[in-house]
C-alpha cells in the first residue's frame, strides 16, 4: 500500500496577485491535484503564474461528497492542494470539512501561511487586537442570526465579521439596534488598488452607508463592550435580590458560607465585611 499524501492549504492573493508567496507558486505546481473553491476563478490565478496542475471543484455543496474521493487519492499517494477563492483555506469555507476528515483518516495536514482578510482588517483598523472574535458572515436564519447578536452584546473582544455590499446596510442597522454606540473600523478592497478603511461610530455608519451606495466586500470591525459597564449592569440585576438570597443561591449550590460570601461580594462590588454586615443586621 502506498503511503499516503499531504493535504496543503495554501493561502491566495485576497486581491493583490503580488501577494502570491513563492513557496505557494512552488507548492500548486507540484502536487499532483488542486481542490478549489471555484475552478474558473482559481484558472485566472493558475495561467497567471504558469502553473499546469490539474483542478477539481471542492465547494460548499459538494463538500462531504468530494472530500471522499479526495480523502481516496491521498490514500492513494497523491499529494493535493486546497485553495479558497481568495485568501486562507479553511476559514468561513468549506475547507474545515477536508481537514477534519483528513484527521479522522490519519492523513498529514500542513498549511502554507499568507494572505487573511480578517487579520488584515483587524491589523490596520485602529481597534484592540490582543483579543478578537471572528463571526464571518451572520447566519441568513433570522432566529439564530439575532441569538448570535444578542451574544455579542457582551462580547469584550474586539469583534470581526464579513458582510457583502448589498446587505451592509442591514447589518449595520441590526448592529446599532443590539450593540448600541460603538466604534467601528469598516474595511473594503483590501490589498487593492481602492482599499479603504472608515472609522465611526455604528449611527454613523448607517447614516453614512444609506447616503452612499457600499461598494466591494468589507470586513467589520467592531470594538467590544467594556468590561466595567457589563459589572454595572451586573451589579444592578444583583440589587434587585437581597443579600440574604444572593447569599442562599451560592449555599444550595453546596458552597462553604465564607466562599458564598465571597463570590456575592464580588458580584454586587461591595466587601466581604458589607455582606457579613448585612447579614448580621437580619
Amino acid at each position: 500500500m502506498p503511503e499516503c499524501g499531504i493535504l496543503y492549504l495554501v493561502a491566495t492573493p485576497i486581491g493583490n496577485l503580488k501577494d502570491m508567496t513563492e513557496r505557494a507558486r512552488e507548492t500548486l505546481g507540484s502536487v499532483d491535484l488542486i481542490a478549489a473553491e471555484d475552478t474558473r476563478n482559481s484558472l485566472k490565478l493558475l495561467n497567471h503564474f504558469g502553473i499546469k496542475t490539474p483542478m477539481t471543484s471542492y465547494h460548499e455543496h459538494n463538500k462531504y461528497d468530494k472530500a471522499e474521493y479526495l480523502i481516496s487519492e491521498l490514500k492513494n499517494g497523491k499529494n493535493i492542494a486546497l485553495i479558497t477563492d481568495a485568501g486562507t483555506p479553511g476559514i468561513s469555507d468549506p475547507g474545515e470539512v477536508m481537514v477534519s476528515e483528513c484527521r479522522k483518516n490519519g492523513i498529514t495536514v500542513t498549511s502554507l501561511p499568507g494572505c487573511c482578510a480578517l487579520i488584515n482588517a483587524l491589523i490596520i483598523s485602529g481597534l484592540p487586537t490582543a483579543r478578537f472574535c471572528f463571526e464571518a458572515f451572520l447566519p441568513s436564519d433570522k432566529k439564530e442570526r439575532d441569538q448570535i447578536l444578542e451574544e455579542l452584546k457582551t462580547e469584550t473582544r474586539t469583534i470581526i465579521i464579513y458582510e457583502a455590499p448589498h446587505r451592509l446596510v442591514k447589518t449595520l442597522e441590526e448592529l446599532q439596534n443590539t450593540l448600541g454606540d460603538r466604534e467601528i473600523s469598516l474595511c473594503r478592497e483590501l490589498t487593492k488598488k481602492f482599499e479603504e478603511v472608515k472609522t465611526m461610530s455604528l449611527p454613523e455608519s448607517v447614516l453614512y452607508y444609506r447616503k452612499n451606495e457600499p461598494k466591494g466586500e468589507f470586513v467589520l470591525v467592531i470594538r467590544g463592550e467594556k468590561r466595567s459597564k457589563l459589572v454595572l449592569q451586573d451589579q444592578k440585576e444583583w440589587a434587585d435580590i437581597s443579600i440574604e438570597a444572593h447569599m442562599e443561591m451560592y449555599l444550595k449550590d453546596g458552597l462553604e458560607k465564607k466562599e458564598a460570601m465571597k463570590k456575592v461580594a464580588k458580584d454586587r462590588g461591595i466587601t466581604r465585611r458589607d455582606v457579613y454586615q448585612a447579614l448580621l443586621e437580619k
